[in-house]
């Protein structure tokens, strides 16, 4: 039986910054234990949200092992160490390792587009060199490339390789996957809109940008879902469809770090190329916030 890493909503956390883009810790530290004291069921550091393509190396596992210690057990954590390039890769994932994270987030390498042969190269060698379990984190809408249900049949027999953050979009095609992984692969939404339906095909869980201003609201909707309540887990996913349009009316993490800075959270800061969001766009967030009672 391979490990679960978690079972609910796991953040896809924010990296705070300071005015001249270096991490401002103590406002992280803040935000992890806000988040854990929540609800959230994990924290996964260093993906898309975490600007992990703009972090030098040190500060990539410096972000991670922040964070190990910070949730001090209190939730798993899991590093996000996807590249393009698999040497490069590999490398964060062994200091990643070395850091006490819980598993692995990898995401397919962007830019390249490579097969689906060179996908399962990839994937094994990660899941080879991690010493901790390893997600494989599908969106093709940034990587331009695309993780199709029998690679993702052929990846399942690693026993290193226990999970899938499917962001894809496409329902049918998540369903295909299911049936081929059957229970060796756990599967976990990653797009906020889809928390529902990815959960009615046998997920277990979101990987969310929305919980990083909703914590508890995230967990309650997996976790009425899976106590059998699925209207109050509809209700909620439905209640939120304007909020999570908004966290992504522009790029991710755009919105969501200028949600972040009007809670006190952070400062608006984002390393270049991400630039601060349109005011336009963000008086709707804001008003959205408000409506929800995320913001008075």
């Amino acid at each position: 039986m391979k490990k679960r890493l978690f079972t609910g909503a796991g953040t896809a956390i924010i990296t705070p910054m300071h005015e001249d883009g270096s991490v401002d810790y103590e406002s992280f530290g803040r935000f992890i234990d806000w988040q854990i004291e929540n609800g959230v069921d994990a924290i996964i550091a260093t993906g898309t949200t975490g600007e992990c393509a703009t972090l030098d190396d040190a500060t990539h596992i410096e972000v991670i092992r922040y964070c190990v210690e910070r949730a001090a057990g209190r939730v798993p954590v899991i590093g996000g160490t996807g590249s393009n390039d698999t040497a490069h890769g590999l490398h964060l994932t062994k200091m990643a390792c070395e850091t006490g994270v819980d598993g692995i987030l990898a995401v397919t390498p962007y830019y390249n587009k490579c097969t689906q042969k060179g996908l399962i190269r990839y994937f094994t060698d990660y899941a080879d060199v991690s010493t901790v379990p390893v997600i494989l984190y599908n969106v093709p809408s940034r990587t331009g490339v695309n993780i199709e249900p029998e690679t993702y049949g052929i990846l399942a027999d690693h026993e290193n390789i226990v999970a899938i953050k499917e962001a894809n979009g496409n329902i049918s095609k998540i369903a295909e996957t299911m049936d081929i992984v059957g229970d060796r692969l756990d599967l976990y939404s990653g797009n906020d809109d889809q928390i529902v339906p990815i959960l009615s095909l046998g997920g277990i869980g979101i990987i969310s940008v929305l919980s990083n201003i909703a914590p508890r609201e995230t967990h309650e909707i997996v976790a009425k879902f899976l106590a059998g309540d699925v209207a109050g887990s509809r209700e909620l996913q439905l209640r939120y469809t304007k909020l999570i349009k908004a966290l992504f009316c522009e790029v991710n993490p755009i919105p969501v770090k200028a949600a972040c800075a009007a809670m006190g959270f952070c400062r608006n800061v984002l390393r270049s190329p991400m630039c601060p969001m349109e005011p336009a766009h963000e008086a709707v967030l804001l008003a959205e916030m408000r409506k929800q009672g995320i913001l008075q």
